[in-house]
């Protein structure tokens, strides 16, 4: 049978909130040096850890049968199901661990191969993001949609600096010098998760990241696209979920700026 999702979002709504809350309280006494390294500038803590065990034993109780992809594996090995839950449960580790306030639990459900919820809590703001597969977007129960902004020279733009892996950043730097010249500046928040939320409530016209994982983006992707925006890979419309790079815009300058990325990125 298939599930009410946007009865399920609720749920999933309260348990991301839940994990907030845990992460908001470790934050106030949080020790650095009960941080872990999991490759070059990749941290990790207990509190991303533990995060997760919450959000992955209150996702079991809603619907055992499913799968998950985790950042950290705590739900053992990933595995595809049916129904298949997407979850980082601190995005913007660096962020929480250097005490700069931003930082955001994503859970995503993907029923076969498309999305059929998405939920970011940005734990700082006490804003819920929340979205089920053509039932809209939502920040805190109020509906959400993307930017207005005609072009490029009417917009924010939002990326995400390589921290571990820069064999591409000789093309990504002249993408971001054309993205400073041509628009009304560049913003990295650290946490591609609130970046895509940000595009979808229209605070952002426009995202792109490299090197990025399915559980950064997944919950965000949903999001951008029930709020009436477009995602795709940088270059071509394809789903970029497991892709490793993602374009996000509010759909009026999404051309726009794949013509920039195409410029350099071969």
């Amino acid at each position: 049978m298939t599930p009410d999702f946007d009865q399920l979002s609720l749920q999933v709504a309260d348990i991301a909130r839940r994990a907030g809350q845990f992460i908001r309280q470790e934050a106030a006494n949080f020790d650095r040096n009960r941080v872990e390294n999991k490759g070059l500038h990749n941290l990790v803590s207990y509190v991303d850890e533990e995060s997760e065990r919450m959000v992955v034993a209150g996702l079991r109780e809603l619907l055992p049968e499913a799968g998950f992809i985790t950042e950290e594996g705590t739900a053992g090995e990933a595995t595809r199901q049916e129904y298949t839950w997407i979850i980082d449960p601190l995005d913007g580790t660096t962020n929480f661990i250097h005490g700069l306030p931003c930082y955001a639990v994503s859970i995503a459900l993907l029923h076969g191969q498309e999305l059929a919820i998405g939920v970011v809590y940005e734990v700082n703001l006490d804003e819920c993001f929340r979205a089920v597969r053509g039932g809209g977007a939502f920040c805190n129960d109020t509906p959400i949609r993307v930017s207005a902004a005609p072009d490029l020279n009417h917009s924010l733009v939002a990326t995400g600096f390589p921290y571990s892996n820069f064999h591409r950043i000789d093309a990504y730097l002249p993408i971001l010098t054309e993205f400073m010249r041509r628009t009304n500046g560049v913003r990295r928040v650290g946490s591609a998760a609130v970046d895509l939320a940000w595009v979808a409530a229209g605070r952002f016209e426009g995202y792109f990241e490299f090197n990025i994982n399915s559980y950064d983006v997944a919950a965000g992707i949903l999001l951008v696209r029930e709020a009436g925006g477009q995602v795709t890979q940088f270059l071509i419309d394809g789903d970029p979920i497991f892709s490793r790079e993602v374009l996000a815009t509010n759909g009026h300058v999404h051309r726009e700026m794949q013509e920039v990325i195409a410029e350099h990125w071969r």
